[in-house]
């Protein structure tokens, strides 16, 4: 490592003008991920859901479409007029045949009002009108949207003390996508102050926090853009959520490595050290701990390629990708601007002169942070078993939020109150039960079953009596108000449907486990009404959201060992044993465990189906990338001492880079919140409590505590007696 080292400090110009040329030329280049996104719902569905079977199926065997992604509000809580009414169903049948010629794209319409109905389907009496909007598939999310405002504003008068407006998946992912862009700037610019903060207090300078803005610019510039460069050159959609994701992992890694640079090349010039030689040193001690830190991470992360979702197989190599990124600048452009600028980046403080090398080699926190620190670290130590109790104890009454735990997809719930989407929503839902807005179709197919009517009309009554069912149409009585006949049987006569609303928000988690239920029961309605041979399937974006958590349950299960054992041979490797990573790579899980029971605590036992998955990834990976710090300093301080005279002493070593890392990184991901969707508040709320559970609790008390009930047997089939690495010397 110390030709390297020497290599890297010649090179240190060079190295420095090839990461800004590149970040310049990765800038103007090439596409962000907002140009390169292509805003298909296929990214966050399985490819191959039968949901999606089940429409495409019933959109072959129909002339006329049931489901609609995108659905006009009109709500006049004083009522709306009959002739109101009229003109709704009579812009419906003119979109449908085709006589506006301004919104051409829209293929079909189909009205629906509460002037008739009960209660629960109707929750008001002519107070609310909603027209389904249906389009080609090969009209853009985006196009579909902005003619469906266009059809508010020009087509429909608006309503005073009422509303007009667009609601549905695909208006809620286009507020979500627009309110990603309008927020991100925010969120880069307070992480970059919270990162030049943190830096800036450390070490009470200019030129420190100074490179780490450049270096974090840097890997942020560079991957972002790759990132989305060859999402487009792929084909395939770079979800819009990855950006918020990659700026606040990247801006906290590259900072916590620029931590541990910083700190080690100050030490060394506080001891008398000239600029280059501790540059040298700083190299060739450092690098390899921070190396092994970052693939630690890329390991978890990169496991999501082999996930059955397109936006998780992005999502993990992107964050892969861009960690990778921000660790060959941390690698590369920090330690060459450390050969480079030398004393000047502790400006207006002196290392050597009035920062005495023993404090530069410290935090420099407060006494009373200092005493809490050496308290918390000596509990542990001294009182182990009692420390690992207590630990676990917390840890696991915080996961006892999992039994309440249920996983949704409310895009448009999650919404902020006062975007349009989620307003047309309130106002539907106030006339109408909520899964009017994206209704279910439940497709029966069978050699002339059409004809069957009264086995059709059996299965009907069967079905309006399932749980969370507010109302079914079927062939069992006339279509909805201004649709022509047939829309309930096929003309070939081989097919039946049936218009399904729920109680719920239909991309709620209370309705997805309703239809799910319902899924798991229609082959036994299906016999008891007497449909012999018939073939029952399920269509609607509720269906479709149940079979995406299943898949992502389904993931979870299947990668969640794959990145555990990744993890397990990154920590094995560099530790040489095989008994420490099992108890750490626990502690990392029990972490994550107690954070996400918290987070359902917080959110009422709702979270967005692929929040817990990401985050899990996210915690146990940097939660290894601690480790490393960590139980390095163990291990080397070992090498010259009694392993229970080394834990203490290397405890509280490394529990300030590891507490100030932690809060770092808690903080820019708390940043993500000020997106107003539900999914980033989530988030959030998940990974900051996760990142200081494993900073307070994890890596200060239990960690430590294990290490001195496990023994000298942590190092298993090595030994701790071994001469330690020059590596993990600070």
């Amino acid at each position: 490592m110390t030709a390297a080292a020497r290599l890297l400090r010649r090179l240190r110009w060079v190295v420095v003008a090839a990461w800004l040329a590149g970040a310049a030329v990765c800038t103007f280049a090439l596409p962000t991920i907002e140009h390169a996104r292509t805003g298909a719902l296929g990214a966050l569905v399985p490819e191959d859901a039968d949901a999606i079977k089940a429409e495409i199926q019933a959109a072959e065997r129909f002339a006329f479409p049931l489901l609609s992604r995108t659905v006009l509000v009109q709500r006049d809580p004083d009522g709306l007029s009959a002739r109101r009414q009229l003109e709704a169903v009579r812009l419906a049948a003119s979109l449908t045949r085709g006589e506006r010629p301004r919104f051409r794209r829209i293929e079909a319409a189909l009205p629906l009002t509460n002037a008739l109905g009960e209660a629960p389907y109707a929750r008001e009496r002519s107070t609310t009108a909603l027209t389904y909007l249906f389009f080609g598939p090969r009209v853009h999310v985006d196009t579909r949207v902005r003619d469906a405002r266009r059809l508010a504003d020009q087509a429909v008068a608006p309503i005073d003390g009422g509303v007009v407006g667009v609601t549905g998946q695909a208006p809620a992912l286009r507020e979500q996508a627009e309110l990603i862009v309008d927020r991100l700037p925010l969120i880069e610019l307070a992480t970059l102050v919270l990162v030049g903060l943190a830096v800036g207090v450390r070490f009470r300078a200019l030129g420190a926090p100074l490179l780490t803005l450049v270096a974090v610019a840097i890997a942020y510039l560079v991957s972002s853009r790759v990132v989305a460069y060859a999402g487009q050159q792929a084909g395939f959609a770079v979800p819009q959520e990855v950006e918020p994701v990659i700026v606040v992992l990247l801006f906290g890694v590259v900072t916590d490595y620029s931590i541990f640079y910083l700190s080690r090349f100050r030490a060394l010039l506080a001891a008398g050290e000239a600029r280059l030689p501790a540059a040298d040193r700083t190299i060739a001690q450092i690098s390899p701990i921070i190396a092994v830190a970052g693939m630690a991470v890329i390991a978890a992360t990169v496991t999501l390629l082999a996930a059955q979702l397109e936006f998780l197989r992005v999502f993990g190599p992107g964050l892969a990708f861009s960690v990778f990124v921000g660790l060959l600048v941390a690698l590369t452009f920090v330690p060459a601007c450390l050969a480079i600028l030398g004393r000047s980046l502790f400006w207006p403080r002196r290392p050597g002169a009035d920062i005495p090398a023993e404090q530069a080699a410290e935090e420099p926190a407060a006494p009373a942070q200092r005493r809490r620190r050496s308290r918390a670290v000596a509990f542990a130590c001294g009182r182990p078993w009692t420390a690992t109790a207590v630990s676990v104890a917390v840890l696991a009454a915080a996961s006892t939020g999992l039994t309440e735990l249920h996983l949704g997809n409310p895009v448009v719930r999650g919404l902020p109150a006062d975007s349009d989407a989620r307003q047309a929503y309130e106002a539907g839902t106030a006339g109408f039960a909520p899964g009017v807005l994206s209704p279910t179709v439940v497709l029966v197919t069978g050699d002339g079953v059409a004809s069957e009517r009264a086995g059709l009309a059996r299965l009907q009554r069967l079905l309006e009596r399932q749980r969370g069912v507010a109302l079914v149409v079927g062939p069992a009585q006339q279509p909805l108000p201004g649709v022509r006949l047939g829309v309930t049987r096929s003309r070939g006569g081989n097919a039946a449907r049936y218009f399904v609303v729920l109680r719920q928000d239909p991309l709620g988690a209370e309705a997805i486990r309703d239809v799910r239920r319902l899924n798991d029961r229609l082959p036994a309605l299906v016999d008891a009404a007497g449909l012999r041979g018939a073939q029952p399937s399920v269509a609607g974006d509720t269906a479709l959201s149940a079979e995406t958590i299943d898949k992502t349950v389904d993931d979870l299960g299947r990668i969640g060992p794959i990145a555990l054992v990744a993890l397990f041979v990154v920590l094995a490797l560099y530790l040489r044993a095989l008994v420490a990573p099992l108890y750490l790579i626990a502690a990392s899980v029990l972490a994550f465990t107690a954070a996400l029971g918290l987070g359902s605590y917080v959110f009422g036992g709702e979270l967005t189906y692929f929040v817990p998955f990401a985050a899990a990834v996210l915690l146990v990976s940097l939660g290894s990338d601690y480790n490393v710090f960590l139980i390095g300093r163990v291990w080397q301080e070992a090498g010259g001492r009694p392993l229970h005279e080394a834990v203490p002493v290397a405890a509280t070593k490394a529990a300030a880079p590891i507490t100030l890392a932690g809060l770092v990184l808690a903080g820019s991901f708390a940043l993500i919140a000020i997106i107003p969707v539900r999914a980033f508040a989530e988030l959030a709320v998940i990974m900051g409590l996760g990142l200081l559970l494993d900073a307070f609790l994890v890596r200060t008390i239990l960690v430590p505590a294990l290490v001195m009930i496990v023994g000298e047997r942590s190092a298993w089939p090595g030994s701790l007696a071994a001469p330690a690495q020059e590596s993990l010397a600070r």
